[in-house]
């Protein structure tokens, strides 16, 4: 087992959860049944395609990491470089040819976000406008990959993935300062990105008329996200900041539960928001950024 904690370490198991219920909510909001449909190629291919891209994030960061984060795998010579390298290249390739198999305009989505996550890993992290945006593609094309269970639905609700590209590029702007600390001025920006997803929520939630419903999950969603968030904006260092970061990261299986309450598939809400306690125990054992 300790010799496979390091490629797990990797791959962000904690993430990988919060992936799976993109697929989740994607299929709820294009009004999915499961008795129609089965999920668990596209529960595949999201594995593939965002541990393969964390992975990758590795690769290319192995250098900085040497010197900001030399405990990291990579660095530390737990997994060497080349092993890393085919392992992210292998579940890249995986998620896209899981996709594949659902259906052609699943897979060409998922060679679309596999693009990206190199696009990003590459030459686009590091930069304060590039990098969020192109990180929050990645995750509003992970939700378009769940809406293309339904194709006939899809052209109707895709343009709602520009939430979820607002919620992580909130994220990945804050991530920027996690390792040197940053400007309070980053953080407020995140917080009004995070409040624009919130009331876009109960927007949706009460036109669909799932308000009551939904409202509990936003405030159980908002808590989560604004306590750590708020302790980084009184005092903006690398510590603080990264505690948001993971909890952004985590909180991102309550906002998909929310979605899926919005849209009126309470049942399937409970099921996403069931995973929130497997995601918190996975974050315990493994790095989260």
């Amino acid at each position: 087992m300790s010799s496979i904690k390091p490629y797990l370490q990797l791959t962000r198991p904690a993430n990988v959860v919060t992936a799976f219920t993109d697929i989740f909510a994607g299929m709820a909001i294009v009004q999915f049944t499961f008795s129609d449909y089965n999920p668990a190629l596209l529960l595949i291919s999201t594995m593939g395609l965002y541990g393969g891209g964390v992975v990758m994030n590795d690769v290319f960061d192995a250098k900085l990491d040497a010197v900001e984060r030399p405990e990291r795998p990579i660095p530390s010579g737990k997994v060497p470089l080349r092993s890393a390298t085919m392992m992210g290249l292998t579940l890249l390739f995986l998620g896209v040819l899981a996709a594949t198999m659902f259906s052609a305009l699943s897979g060409m989505i998922a060679i679309v976000v596999a693009l990206l996550t190199v696009i990003y890993n590459r030459f686009a992290k590091h930069s304060r406008i590039l990098g969020p945006l192109t990180m929050g593609m990645c995750r509003g094309g992970n939700l378009i990959l769940g809406m293309s269970v339904l194709p006939e639905s899809l052209q109707q609700w895709s343009w709602i993935a520009i939430f979820p590209i607002l919620y992580i590029g909130a994220i990945t702007l804050i991530s920027q300062d996690e390792v040197h600390g940053g400007k309070k001025t980053t953080l407020y920006i995140a917080a009004l990105l995070y409040m624009i997803v919130l009331f876009a929520q109960l927007q949706f939630a009460n036109e669909h008329g799932n308000l009551l419903y939904t409202l509990p999950f936003i405030l159980l969603h908002a808590w989560l996200i604004f306590r750590p968030l708020w302790n980084a904006m009184q005092n903006p260092v690398g510590p603080l900041i990264g505690k948001a970061v993971k909890a952004g990261v985590i909180s991102l299986i309550v906002m998909n539960a929310s979605w899926c309450v919005a849209f009126g598939l309470w049942p399937l809400a409970l099921l996403v928001l069931a995973l929130l306690p497997l995601s918190m125990l996975l974050a315990k054992v493994f790095a989260v950024t």
